[in-house]
This record gives C-alpha cells, structure tokens and sequence, in this order.
C-alpha cells in the first residue's frame, strides 16, 4: 500500500510538470500554449481599442484603414507598435497646410525608406504611404482605389517588382500599362521607382538578379511610353549591395534604407520644382 501511494505521488507530480505548468509559469503543453497566446493577444487587441478610441476620429479612420488593409502579418506588428510608441511608416500623417501631399505606393523596401524620404521632406512636403504591404502588381489593380484615398496628390512615387517574380512578363507589362492609365487619371505627378537589385539568388525571396534586370526593363519600356520619369534605385545601390543590404534577403540595413530615402526624396523635390501646380482631381 505505502508503494502504491509513492508511485500514485510521482506520477501526480510528473503529471504536474507534463500537463500543467512549471514553475516559471510557462505553459507545458500544446493547449496551454494556445490558450496562454490567445489571452495575450487578446489583452493587446484590449489595450489597442483603448487607445485608438482616444484618438481624433481623422486617427481612428486611418486606425481602422490599416486594419482592413495590413493583413494577419503585418496589422498585429502595427498594434504592437504603436502600444509602445513606436514611429513607424504607417504612422497618420497630420497635413502641414500649403506643402505638397506625396504618396508613396510600393512593397516593403518602399516601407523600409518611407521614414528616411519623411526626415528629408521635413517641411518640404507631406509624406504618405499607401495602408499595405502592396505586394504585387495584381494586388495593385485591386487596391490601388483605397490606396489613392486621401488626395489629391502632387507626387506618386510608386514600384511593384520583387513580388512579381513568378508573374510572366506578359502580365506584368499588361498590369502596370493598368496600373500607369488609372494614376494618370489623378493628374499627380508620377515617378517610378525601379526596382532594387539583389546580390544572387540565394535569398529569403528566391529572386534574382537576371529576373530584376528583367522586370525593370519591361517597366521601363512603360515608362517611356507614358513619358513617367524612373528613379533609377537599382543603379544607385547595386555597387553597394555588400554594404547596404541584409546578407542572404533583398531587404536593406537601416543605413541602406537611408541611401534610399535621400535619393527618393531628391526626386521627389525635382520634380515639384519642375512643375508646382496643383494637381486635378478627376471624378
């Protein structure tokens, strides 16, 4: 009898360790820890709602914006973010009366330098970034009416390349001739951003450096045609790519993102100083 109750009071304290908790607290089983994440979770999606509701409601539109547009990955990075006061490239962006409203439209390099271009049109103009990840140029034919929300627009600055890897060349060019006519249709001034090299194809994307030279070709081709000036951000870093970009990724170090962001924002100034009118917007 003294065995068997030795015996039943180790498993209860084997059971105790495999199924319950540890000391520590940490969850020791599967259900524990979905049950442990899901309550963390709903204690940031608690706090988020309390701080967005403090908001003035141009902020809480733009909150709500986001939400219906960043997605499972990017939306709960986005609340995490602003709970710690973060700065990021999704910020709401209060319009300084009379500077130029520029819009910025493309993947996550375009995220990447969005607050770089930001610091150097300080008081030069109001930087805005479409609410998205924008991804590929046929998320672009679907979003790009919700991204153009909130204008006129004096400047796009826009670019839809390494999430068009797979794409065949004759749908890319197909999309962005469509992506070009509705942009044009704002009467913004428009410039494209090609797109930005990678070192080989040993990367987190599997895009290479031939299919890069590819994709920027076609694009250019587009440009040409509609007269769309090309900020060339793929001459501009392919020398430095050892210094500027993450090893193994087709991301940039924060340095890297601010190369870009100076070059961006240069672009951006020529051309408002080429042509200053205001946009029209077209109905």
């Amino acid at each position: 009898m003294t065995l068997l109750r030795l015996i039943s009071g180790c498993l209860l304290v084997v059971s105790g360790i495999v199924w319950g908790e540890t000391k520590t607290g940490e969850p020791t089983n599967a259900a524990e820890a979905i049950a442990k994440k899901e309550e963390q979770n709903a204690k940031l999606d608690r706090s988020y709602r309390t701080w967005k509701a403090n908001l003035p409601p141009a902020q809480q539109k733009w909150e709500d914006t986001l939400e219906a547009n960043l997605g499972s990955f990017y939306f709960p990075h986005h609340v995490k973010d602003k709970l710690i006061g973060l700065e990021t490239a999704w910020d709401y962006v209060e319009d300084v009366e009379n500077l130029p409203k520029v819009l910025l439209i493309g993947d996550s390099i375009s995220r990447g330098y969005t607050q770089a271009v930001r610091k150097a049109l300080l008081g030069k103009a109001n930087v805005h970034r479409a609410p998205a990840n924008c991804g590929s140029s046929a998320t672009g034919i679907k979003k790009l009416s919700v991204w153009l929300e909130g204008g006129p627009w004096d400047v796009i600055h826009f670019n839809f390349g390494i999430h068009d890897r797979s794409t065949s060349d004759k749908l890319y060019a197909s999309n962005l001739e469509q992506i070009v006519v509705e942009l044009e249709k704002t009467r913004s001034r428009l410039i494209w951003a090609n797109t930005t090299p990678t070192v080989s194809e040993q990367n987190s994307e599997h895009f290479t450096p031939e299919r890069c030279a590819s994709l920027n070709a076609i694009a250019g081709e587009i440009m040409q045609r509609h007269q769309i000036p090309v900020d060339d951000l793929c001459s501009l870093v392919q020398p430095r790519l050892a210094e500027l970009q993450q090893p193994g990724n087709v991301h940039f170090t924060d340095k890297g993102y601010d190369v870009l962001g100076a070059q961006v924002a240069a672009e951006i100034l020529e051309i408002l100083a080429a042509a200053p009118t205001q946009p029209i917007q077209v109905k």
